[in-house]
């Protein structure tokens, strides 16, 4: 809990920094929300050490399965390369040019809806970056106020939240309970995916029709260096790299096939650097510090947890498991359940529901709103993201999803 409540303060410690500049790197540190966790992670087993002895901690440690951290570290610096985020921005444009409203709004409402939806086939972290990188520079701007932002935050996170439920393999939540209860693809889609796609059009129409006047008023800028540099990307390197983006999200819960795929990625980038731009990888690096904090912070959760969500009838386990999830990753939360034995049905739906649809109220409650939140803090007040504001933001396109897991 007390790495929660400093996600919380977490800009205001940023902020200090300004007040007492000789400690201005130290509060910088501190006040980036992508470091709490793996902070607060490293004292726990440092107090581990000290109170009972290094080879339990250590033990400890090395018993957490790391495998999502690695996957989104990986994902996010090759889904954020320019030659797949150029791939999919000609694929929307072209899009949103077709269709019969003003472009920018189009372009503002497919990267909402369509990308998010989008994840259910390269996973979700992987479309939260593609999303994120889109929609910098048209929503998240120094230039535009910032209640729109937060709104357009709380629909990103939300959308991409439950917009990985069309399949089995795509949202961690989903995933962590598919192979135990035997959720196939098909039976996603029959029981979650249609009505996320519902919420999700819903959640993205209101957010752009809400947001026309500044996405009008707003510049088009690209998201690379211009034309001229984009035709010099030759077709077959961009093949090269949605084919290791694919390779990569296939064999996404096989970290030696992964890290060797990312191990080419790194080479090709290396060797046709001319048709590259910077790799995010300081960003990644943070995110799955995040994330491997969170791994080893949650796996001391269970005592409380586990016989809480046992002890909920089905509706209140919704409500339950929506609440919960702002406070602890709902992957983790639906794996807690997974070890449940007679769970009924209803129960098991309303458990995956409830964390699905809670997936974009705070920063640590989906995987992928951490890589969200390093690539679009610097278009916000103080290049960070309030965690009071993202929940406010978040508030109304949960309640709609909510309402679309229960009452479709």
């Amino acid at each position: 809990m007390v790495a929660v409540a400093h996600t919380f303060a977490a800009r205001e410690l940023d902020r200090l920094g300004r007040r007492f500049p000789r400690h201005a790197g130290l509060y910088h540190l501190l006040g980036e929300v992508e470091v709490v966790f793996g902070f607060w992670a490293m004292v726990l087993v440092l107090a581990m050490g000290s109170i009972r002895d290094v080879d339990r901690a250590l033990n400890y440690v090395e018993s957490r399965n790391y495998t999502e951290p690695l996957f989104v570290f990986v994902v996010m610096v090759v889904a954020a390369s320019r030659p797949v985020l150029l791939t999919i921005t000609r694929v929307v444009d072209a899009t949103a040019r077709a269709l019969p409203v003003p472009t920018p709004i189009a372009s503002a409402w497919l990267g909402l809806a369509a990308v998010p939806l989008l994840g259910s086939l390269i996973t979700e972290p992987a479309a939260m970056t593609i999303a994120a990188l889109m929609l910098a520079p048209k929503i998240f701007r120094q230039d535009i106020r910032e209640a729109p932002k937060y709104l357009a935050l709380g629909v990103l996170f939300v959308n991409v939240s439950i917009g990985g439920t069309l399949t089995a393999y795509a949202a961690p939540p989903v995933l962590m309970v598919a192979q135990t209860w035997q959720w196939d693809s098909a039976f996603m889609l029959v029981h979650f995916g249609w009505k996320a796609v519902i919420a999700v059009l819903i959640n993205a129409t209101v957010a752009t029709f809400l947001l026309r006047k500044h996405l009008l008023k707003a510049s088009a800028a690209p998201i690379d260096a211009g034309a001229d540099a984009r035709s010099r990307i030759p077709g077959l390197v961009m093949v090269v790299h949605l084919a290791l983006l694919a390779g990569v999200v296939v064999f996404s819960h096989h970290p030696p096939v992964f890290l060797a795929l990312f191990m080419m990625f790194l080479g090709y980038t290396q060797a046709y650097e001319r048709h590259q731009s910077p790799l995010i990888l300081k960003e990644a690096l943070l995110v799955g510090f995040f994330l491997a904090g969170l791994v080893v912070l949650g796996g001391l959760q269970a005592w409380w947890l586990q016989p809480l969500v046992s002890s909920l009838a089905p509706l209140a386990l919704f409500f339950g498991a929506l609440g919960l999830t702002a406070v602890t990753d709902n992957a983790a939360l639906t794996y807690l359940g997974s070890l449940i034995a007679g769970m009924s049905s209803e129960s098991k739906y309303m458990l995956v529901a409830g964390a699905v649809a809670g997936g974009g109220l705070t920063v640590i409650a989906n995987a992928p709103n951490p890589a969200g939140l390093a690539l679009l803090k610097r278009g916000f007040a103080d290049q960070s993201i309030g965690a009071g504001e993202l929940l406010l933001g978040a508030l109304g396109p949960t309640a709609v999803a909510a309402a679309a897991f229960l009452l479709l």
